[in-house]
């Protein structure tokens, strides 16, 4: 069927719009009051985008094209209405991985399109054997092209399977670390090794000729190899840092492989997302004082555990319930510090009950939360969303730690690292220079925690032996509710 000569016209112009409604609906997410209509906003520009490119010029496949939307929306759909909210780190990483893993998808259906149409300048027939209709498909690429497909092949590639490897890490199906003697060595031959048959591959077809076969499947293979290589050793406690840096990957490949399509809707999107996760990986590695290049290549948690416990003078002292909500019920002010502990018990509506107790005795209550507590940013925000804290009571790091000497109960509920004191005195330690939560420096400090492990990072925390601190050991969501139970008592 033959379009009308405007339509590609407004294709653009939709795109433009599309590209429009992604930026706002980015603007609109950087605030938890406004993050769910931004959201709104972003997919109704990816939902025009899409429309749209059904009506591009040469379109065919459509058939199949409506039927992989069809699937991917129920799938999605019943995977997001399904999840928990203690998983969620782990959907972002699979959902991530997914996209990077098309984009790579993509580029290798380009880089294969060129080399059987180079065939086919020259071997027709042979080039008709491996795929059909080879005669259309021009070697159209022009060098660049060609060099930001293999780039977007390559940054696809690691995106899609480091990010399953931190999927599984994060779900619990894989050791949270796993290194062995020069394994930065061998990673740094992987990647070269990549990189030459890129090259090898990208040399051919910039010549004009038919790049071999063997240098194009081996590119793609050890691609796929470097993320797996690159995310085994990364640490549990890393995780928000290896999530946002792949979700920069993910958009980086979307918009290379816009640029070899010529769609501008990926480029823009691809750009969008690029750039927001290159800067919030820049955040989350500030937050916890470190270099991208020590998140990918130190030894973050290698270590330090036994040593650094028998170091640390004092011992844990346990409380009970009924004398920890004693405690807070005639507090002026308390603050309460809620970590991946909080999500994993699901404690969070127990927690914001208690809270609701606190205040209406007229305590004064706030949440604080660390840049990188959880699981993946955001994390905790998400979670106290959810049970309906108003975003008022929730302060940062940057604003609730000048607060903490004055603070007369830091209630602390499964976060461990963010809130350990080695970070600002012990300088042999892993996470020492580390930005934390001053809960240390709060009059008394009561834990929520299960037993005497130490956190996702494998660093003891001093702040359990502390001298202001009590321990309330138990699940995070029963603690949470013999506080609630107690405090109630004493009203009666």
């Amino acid at each position: 069927m033959t379009l009308p000569a405007w339509v590609p016209t407004l294709v653009d112009a939709v795109y433009f719009i599309a590209a429009v409604l992604f930026i706002w609906g980015l603007k609109r997410m950087s605030s938890p009051r406004t993050a769910r209509n931004g959201i709104v906003w972003a997919g109704a520009g990816m939902a025009a985008a899409i429309i749209a490119t059904f009506f591009l010029p040469g379109m065919h496949n459509l058939g199949w094209m409506l039927g992989a939307i069809i699937v991917g929306v129920v799938v999605s759909w019943v995977v997001g209405r399904r999840v928990a909210m203690t998983a969620m780190p782990q959907m972002v990483a699979l959902f991530n991985g997914m996209g990077g893993g098309a984009a790579a998808a993509i580029g290798a259906v380009e880089l294969i399109k060129f080399n059987v149409a180079a065939l086919a300048a020259g071997q027709a027939a042979t080039a008709a054997a491996l795929l059909p209709g080879a005669d259309v498909l021009a070697p159209t690429l022009t060098p660049v092209e060609l060099t930001l497909a293999f780039v977007g092949v390559l940054i696809g590639a690691v995106s899609f399977t480091g990010s399953l490897i931190a999927f599984a890490k994060l779900q619990g199906w894989m050791d949270r670390r796993f290194v062995f003697p020069l394994q930065r060595w061998v990673n740094l031959a992987l990647f070269v090794a990549t990189l030459v048959c890129g090259a090898m591959a990208l040399a051919a077809a910039v010549h004009g000729q038919a790049f071999a076969w063997n240098w194009l499947v081996a590119f793609f293979v050890l691609a796929l190899v470097v993320g797996v290589a690159m995310t085994l050793p990364i640490g549990g406690a890393d995780m928000p840092v290896v999530i946002s840096m792949y979700n920069a990957f993910t958009g980086l490949a979307v918009a290379f492989e816009g640029f070899v399509l010529q769609n501008e809707a990926m480029i823009i999107a691809g750009m969008v997302v690029g750039a927001a996760g290159t800067l919030l990986t820049q955040l989350m590695a500030k937050a916890m004082n470190r270099s991208l290049a020590n998140v990918l290549f130190g030894n973050f948690g290698a270590g330090g555990g036994a040593d650094q416990a028998q170091a640390i003078a004092g011992a844990m002292k346990p409380i009970d319930a009924s004398d920890a909500a004693v405690m807070m019920a005639y507090a002026e002010r308390v603050a309460i510090v809620p970590g991946y502990g909080m999500a994993v018990a699901q404690a969070q509506h127990k927690v914001w009950e208690f809270a609701k107790l606190l205040l209406e005795r007229g305590v004064k209550v706030k949440f604080a939360i660390h840049p990188v507590a959880g699981r993946m940013p955001g994390h905790m925000n998400v979670l106290l969303a959810e049970a309906g804290v108003p975003y008022d009571l929730i302060a940062d790091m940057d604003d609730i730690n000048p607060e903490f000497p004055n603070t007369d109960v830091a209630l602390v509920i499964g976060a461990n690292d963010v809130v350990n004191p080695v970070a600002r005195t012990d300088k042999g330690s892993p996470i020492y220079g580390m930005p934390i939560l001053d809960v240390s420096k709060a009059r008394n400090v009561i834990v929520i925690k299960r037993g005497r492990g130490t956190g996702f990072a494998g660093i003891e925390n001093a702040l359990f032996y502390a001298d202001n601190t009590r321990m309330l050991y138990g699940d995070g969501q029963a603690a949470a509710g013999q506080l609630v139970t107690e405090l109630k008592s004493l009203d009666t």
